[in-house]
């Protein structure tokens, strides 16, 4: 089964961008979802299994402290390697983050390069030569 990525964001044009800073992951094989509120993002991840999930926190339907929160509670998904990638940046946030059970809390705007480094690392998917 081929290694799998969630990008899981309300905001169409974010969830484009942090495609686009994965797309070399995909010629070694990395699959890339998308998803656009919280009820979907946990839909994939119950149903998908990626092994890294890129998580926007203010989505509608279902926030990402709540997915969060809802995937460290399935012991089957213990597994899943969960970022947060928010403009929500104030001390307290990163707090919730944490208790929600987020493995690494970003803001945004982000560095697509980071984020490649992240995905290669979480993958085990080693890097082009430069």
């Amino acid at each position: 089964m081929a290694a799998s990525i969630l990008i899981a964001d309300d905001e169409a044009h974010i969830r484009l961008l942090i495609e686009q800073a994965l797309e070399d992951l995909e010629e070694r094989g990395v699959e890339i979802l998308l998803a656009e509120n919280g009820v979907q993002a946990l839909e994939m991840i119950r149903n998908d299994r990626p092994r890294l999930v890129f998580l926007d926190i203010m989505m509608p339907r279902m926030d990402g402290y709540e997915v969060c929160r809802a995937i460290r509670d399935d012991p089957g998904l213990e597994d899943v390697y969960l970022v947060l990638l928010t403009a929500k940046g104030q001390a307290s946030d990163k707090l919730l983050g944490r208790e929600s059970g987020a493995d690494l809390y970003l803001t945004k705007p982000f560095d697509p390069d980071e984020l490649l480094e992240i995905a290669e690392m979480v993958l085990g998917v080693n890097s082009w030569p430069k």
